[in-house]
């Protein structure tokens, strides 16, 4: 971590003028370019490990819309967390791994039928030279062209799903429709079906198949501990190369207001925090985090889970590198 010297200026605008990937640059939460934690904003992925990227897409939504907004507000979220090392893991990740931001997916929005090849496209750019990718929503119908292109590197994928939503509607016509992209996923052998697990599921829709996947219910979860949650997808994951989606609306709307289709009776952060810290055993790909939107948002609190569960999934990468806290600090 690169502390400033007493009564000396701050540098500032790390996202801009950083010159090494590595380490913390501490300045005021408040200030400077909004970079995910203050990472450098490149598309230059030489020597990159993590790439997080943002898709502000929200044209498929069932409900209220404002995911575009996601990304923005999830950056701007992070920045109170932007100085390390972190709890309860007591390092630093980006001591470990070098980590950019590399800016949004770009589009146009009057030609929504080219946008799931677009984010396809610039998901391959940024995985096709080794570099792990954690992307920003929009709403979820972005996972299927993030798992296409993970799909096409990694082979078929383990998907380890949080949502009120299963998302497995049955679409025979080409819709480009948040609820639908799962049995899309499917059909196409993007994803295991037994090896993948759907935790905190709440609703159930007419037409909805098993797949012969894992749900594990949101009365499931609160019934039991973080960690038998954790060996329940780890038992079926096995070692299979994984893909993590979560839909900020697994969270309850308590802790998560800002979504689209908020659903009673979900998660705590605490809650999801905690199963995901006892998955490093887990080969994940990949992440994203979806359905995050502002407009609906209460003090940022939806933003800051979103940010707060991508750090938490850097920090496993980290951790699955060789990263280890060193107790408590002094």
């Amino acid at each position: 971590m690169e502390e400033p010297k007493l009564g000396a200026p701050m540098p500032g605008d790390a996202a801009f003028r950083r010159t090494d990937l590595l380490g913390t640059q501490v300045e005021p939460t408040y200030a400077g370019a909004p970079s995910f934690m203050r990472r450098k904003y490149t598309r230059d992925l030489k020597g990159v490990d993590v790439a997080v990227t943002g898709i502000p897409f929200d044209q498929s939504v069932s409900n209220r819309p404002g995911t575009r907004f996601g990304p923005e507000a999830i950056r701007r979220a992070s920045l109170q967390h932007a100085w390390g090392p972190y709890w309860p893991w007591m390092f630093d990740p980006f001591d470990t791994l070098a980590v950019a931001d590399y800016g949004d997916c770009f589009f146009d929005w009057g030609q929504k039928e080219l946008v799931p090849k677009r984010i396809e496209d610039h998901a391959r750019e940024i995985i096709s030279g080794g570099t792990h990718l954690v992307s920003f929503g929009g709403d979820h119908f972005v996972s299927y062209p993030l798992l296409k292109a993970h799909a096409a590197i990694h082979g078929p994928l383990a998907l380890v799903h949080f949502d009120a939503h299963r998302d497995v509607e049955v679409d025979e016509g080409g819709r480009i429709d948040h609820g639908t992209m799962f049995s899309l996923a499917l059909r196409e052998g993007l994803i295991v079906p037994e090896a993948s697990c759907q935790i905190g599921i709440r609703t159930t829709y007419q037409g909805e198949r098993h797949h012969n996947m894992n749900i594990l219910y949101a009365d499931q979860v609160h019934a039991s501990t973080p960690a038998e949650i954790a060996a329940r997808v780890k038992a079926a994951v096995g070692n299979r190369p994984a893909y993590l989606t979560f839909d900020i609306d697994c969270l309850d709307p308590a802790f998560a207001p800002g979504t689209g289709t908020p659903v009673p009776g979900g998660l705590s952060s605490y809650q999801a925090l905690a199963i995901l810290r006892e998955l490093k055993e887990i080969n994940f790909v990949g992440m994203d985090v979806v359905e995050v939107s502002p407009p609906y948002d209460h003090a940022e609190i939806t933003a800051l889970a979103g940010a707060t569960l991508a750090l938490e999934y850097i920090c496993l990468q980290a951790w699955r590198k060789g990263a280890r806290g060193q107790g408590l600090l002094p």
